[in-house]
Order: C-alpha cells, then sequence, then structure tokens
C-alpha cells in the first residue's frame, strides 16, 4: 500500500498486490501468544489472540488518502526522495544507454507519476539528445489519470513516448511474457511498491531479467534500520498480511541479494515524521497517523489493549523514535538498493 511518492511509498497509496480485487480484504491475525520484540530489555508482554481480524487501511479509501496526507505533512519523506533524485540518482544515469539513440524506462508503481517525471528530468539532463520510451506500469484508474493530466500539463515532454499498462505487477509479467518481445531496460525503478505483491524477490528477479547489459534497476523501500523495520519485526505476526510483503525492507531484499550473490549499491535516505500526538488518547490526528504506521482501521479503537501499548510502547521507544524538544520524532529512514542484471 505505501507508495509514496507514494506509490505506497508508497508509500500515493496504490494497493499494488496481485489480488483481482484493487482494494482487497486483508486479514492479520495475532497467531502466537509470545512477545516477538526483538531488543534486550524487553517491556512487552505476551500478546492476546485476537478476537476478530484486523480490517487493512486500504479498504476506507477515503480514511486511507487522509491518514497518507496527514503523513506527507508531517514527515520528510518526499523530500528526501527529492534530495537523491536531483543529488545521487544523475550519477548513476550516466552509464545507462551504451550511447544508443532511445532508452528504455519503466516505472512499476509510479501512481500519478510525480517522482517519475522528475527522474525523467534529470535522466534528460544526461543524455539531452536521446528519445526515452517510458513503460507506466499501474494498476490504479485513478492513478493513471492524474499520471496523463501531469503529463498533458508538463513542458518539453516531446523526447518520450509513454506507454500505459494498468495492471499489476504480476499481470504485468504474464503480459510481458506472452508478448515476447525480448526487449530490454535501460533504467526500471520500483518505488515503495514491494509492500503488495506476493513474491518480492521473484518479483525482483523477474524485472532484473528484464535489463539491457548497462541496465540499473532500483529500488525504494523503508529501510530495515527504520523504526518501520522495528514495527515490522516485532508485530509482524499480528499487522503484517501473510499473503502480501506488507512488512518488507531494503534488509530482507540485501539478504535475498546476498544469497544469491547479487552485487548492489546501498544507499540511506534519513527521513523523520512527527508522531507526538499517537499518544494522545482520542486524538485525531493521532489516531490517523497510528492507523498509517500499522495500516489497520482504527487501530486505537479496534487493538487489544496489550497489543496497543506493544506499539505504542516501541514507537517511543529509542529504537523507533527520539524525543526533540518535546515532540517524538519517528525514524522514517528508506533504503534504496541499486542493481545491474
Amino acid at each position: 500500500m505505501k507508495e509514496l511518492h507514494t506509490s505506497g511509498v508508497l508509500r500515493n497509496y496504490t494497493c499494488f498486490c496481485d489480488h483481482p480485487n484493487p482494494t482487497p480484504k486483508i486479514q492479520s491475525v495475532v497467531t502466537r501468544p509470545t512477545c516477538m520484540h526483538h531488543f534486550k530489555g524487553c517491556m512487552f508482554q505476551p500478546m492476546k489472540t485476537m478476537a476478530a481480524p484486523f480490517r487493512s487501511l486500504v479498504e476506507d479509501y477515503p480514511r486511507y488518502l487522509k491518514s497518507f496526507e496527514l503523513f506527507l505533512e508531517r514527515s520528510s519523506e518526499h523530500q528526501c526522495m527529492q534530495d537523491f533524485i536531483h543529488n545521487t540518482l544523475p550519477d548513476i544515469l550516466t552509464s545507462i544507454g551504451g550511447g544508443r539513440p532511445i532508452l528504455n524506462v519503466m516505472g512499476v508503481g509510479s501512481g500519478a507519476g510525480e517522482i517519475d517525471l522528475d527522474m525523467l528530468a534529470q535522466l534528460h539532463l544526461k543524455h539531452p539528445h536521446v528519445k526515452v520510451n517510458n513503460e507506466v506500469v499501474e494498476p490504479s484508474n485513478d492513478m493513471l489519470h492524474k499520471y496523463k493530466v501531469r503529463v498533458l500539463t508538463t513542458p518539453d515532454l516531446d523526447h518520450i513516448n509513454f506507454a500505459w499498462n494498468k495492471m499489476t505487477a504480476s499481470e504485468f509479467e504474464k503480459h510481458w511474457q506472452e508478448k515476447s518481445t525480448g526487449k530490454k531496460m535501460d533504467f526500471i525503478h520500483m518505488i515503495q511498491m514491494l509492500y503488495y505483491v506476493k513474491d518480492p524477490q521473484a518479483t525482483v528477479s523477474f524485472f532484473r531479467s528484464l535489463l539491457n547489459k548497462d541496465g540499473k534497476l532500483m529500488i525504494i523501500l523503508v529501510s530495515g534500520e527504520s523504526g518501520w523495520g522495528k514495527l515490522f519485526t516485532t508485530f509482524k505476526e499480528q499487522l503484517c498480511n501473510t499473503e502480501l510483503s506488507q512488512c518488507v525492507t531494503t534488509g530482507d531484499i540485501k539478504t535475498f541479494f546476498d544469497s544469491e550473490g547479487i552485487p548492489y549499491r546501498n544507499y540511506e535516505l534519513l527521513s523523520q515524521m512527527d508522531i507526538t500526538e499517537c499518544f494522545t488518547e482520542g486524538d485525531p490526528v493521532g489516531e490517523l497517523l497510528l492507523d498509517f504506521l500499522t495500516e489497520v482501521i482504527e487501530f486505537s479503537k479496534n487493538a487489544p489493549e496489550d497489543l496497543k501499548k506493544g506499539v505504542l510502547d516501541l514507537l517511543r521507544h529509542p529504537d523507533c523514535s527520539k524525543e526533540v524538544d518535546g515532540r517524538i520524532i519517528f525514524n522514517n529512514n528508506l533504503g534504496v538498493l541499486v542493481v545491474e542484471p
């Protein structure tokens, strides 16, 4: 759900899963009455099994959108992405293309296109005389419409040909294999979308297989060292949908790359989010932020007391947050992984 360029990032929240319904019902149930906390001096008590499953935030799009907009207001996520795109990505893009007159680019989970067009602008600065074929993979009609409107209202895009693919990652994989074109990509980006595929490793492997010999695949997710990573590790069984990969971080993808001997470049993007209101009972801002953090509709009302206390205690713990001038600042760091064929 996190398309925050976000496609998610995630995080424009586009539900990027393989379920035939674009907003599937996601069930998360406490299955083991043990504390899964990972650091010493654990303050958490064993969790009780819930009487009923949680409803995922993606089932209530207006509430999701409201919480996502609040997240953007309270966090520095988009700013840290833009800094990376403007200051680091250009050097990554320098070596692609091999002098060819046309570059093939693909965005997987592109959302409304804001981040895509920013990256395409940087690509044009590095390769000003080439044409670009840009494949857009996005399952949401609403997001595709916004992307197309953005293209129509953005100047100096005559060198880009846009191909629109309204489909999920798995649908696109099947579509691509059926076409059997043999077409290769020079740059593929997957920003905040691996949370909503069934098998992130297989998804990454497929799109990596589409790269030209000098191509680059860029993945952006929450960092395994962020507060999100600690939250996912601690409460995976209670909060994360087992049919998707809702709790995946760059740490998981790096482990996969290491196990396969795949070299990669790793970048950490520093980001933070003010979650102070989460600790005031009944505060409407805090309740929306808790929904966003847990991806559960009305978490503070629906979670068992011991789970709610465990989540709040962890969010306030130094492993996840720091206190600055009386405010609780959550570690929202992102990770960027860049791999070649």
